[in-house]
């Protein structure tokens, strides 16, 4: 199976590959880790766009076995044996855990940012969406094609409201709108297919290198506490739960979700300096 996924580069260095969610694309991955990345000088960012999503064609992919399959043909072509670091969000982090475990030896550093655990939604622990903060004032002004297009907000604040609206119309939407649901849609509604296969991913395998997981305490769709198994496979990692965290972290608070980022690349260069380890 040859690569045919799409990627766009940025920076010089250390290759970091970074894996967006089932819908999405690299440029919802570059709204959010460019600005920190930006400004940390000897790292490559590669934000890959999955089949069927972003400027890469779906391809006939049938399950989430093939979508991996493609992601290790475009890291044996680009890179080609070299080491790197690997971020995920979401169904990008479920990928990113596999992928982690075939190539443990070429990887200094796992983010997995808003992990997808379990592919069936039946089988999530999630809690029930409850406001944080009410404005019904505000809420009422929405349009509504904005209160489709937002869903739940967990912050009804105009400031919070803003930020989550700018990343709908900047990134969001588009890759939504962009997205091949005719190939995909049948993927995500079939358990079987939206979960990789057994020898793809071992649920008991660790990981060494540091690693940072952060979820949402609000999130709607993936929850927080089925991750918390991750603690004992991942036994240089980091686990952050932050409140007013929904699934598309972070909105309108960056400085906590950066001062993580930063964190992990320090820890990431520590780890790549030892030469016991």
């Amino acid at each position: 199976m040859a690569s045919i996924l799409s990627a766009h580069e940025i920076g010089e260095g250390l290759p970091i590959l970074i894996i967006h969610g089932w819908e999405m694309t690299g440029k919802v991955e570059e709204l959010d880790f460019e600005p920190i990345f930006n400004k940390i000088p000897g790292l490559r960012r590669i934000y890959v766009d999955l089949p069927g999503m972003g400027t890469t064609p779906a391809n006939n992919i049938n399950n989430l076995d093939d979508i991996y399959h493609h992601l290790v043909q475009f890291i044996d072509s680009r890179l080609a044996g070299s080491r790197f670091l690997l971020i995920g969000s979401s169904c990008g982090a479920y990928l990113a855990r596999a992928i982690s475990q075939k190539y443990a030896n070429q990887i200094d550093g796992l983010l997995l940012r808003v992990p997808l655990i379990e592919p069936k939604n039946s089988m999530r622990d999630l809690d029930p969406f409850n406001p944080l903060v009410t404005n019904e004032q505000l809420m009422s002004n929405l349009s509504t094609e904005d209160k489709t297009l937002l869903g739940n907000i967990l912050v009804q604040a105009p400031a919070y409201v803003e930020a989550l609206k700018a990343k709908y119309d900047a990134v969001l939407r588009p890759a939504m709108e962009n997205a091949d649901n005719q190939m995909l849609d049948p993927i995500r509604a079939d358990p079987d297919r939206y979960r990789l296969s057994d020898e793809l991913i071992d649920g008991s395998a660790k990981f060494f290198a540091p690693a940072l997981i952060v979820c949402g305490r609000q999130d709607e769709v993936v929850g927080y506490r089925d991750s918390l198994r991750l603690l004992e496979l991942y036994p240089r990692s980091t686990y952050a739960v932050l409140d007013r965290g929904v699934h598309g972290l972070p909105v309108d608070e960056t400085g906590l979700f950066e001062a993580l980022v930063r964190d992990w690349v320090t820890r990431v260069h520590e780890w790549r300096g030892c030469t016991d380890r």
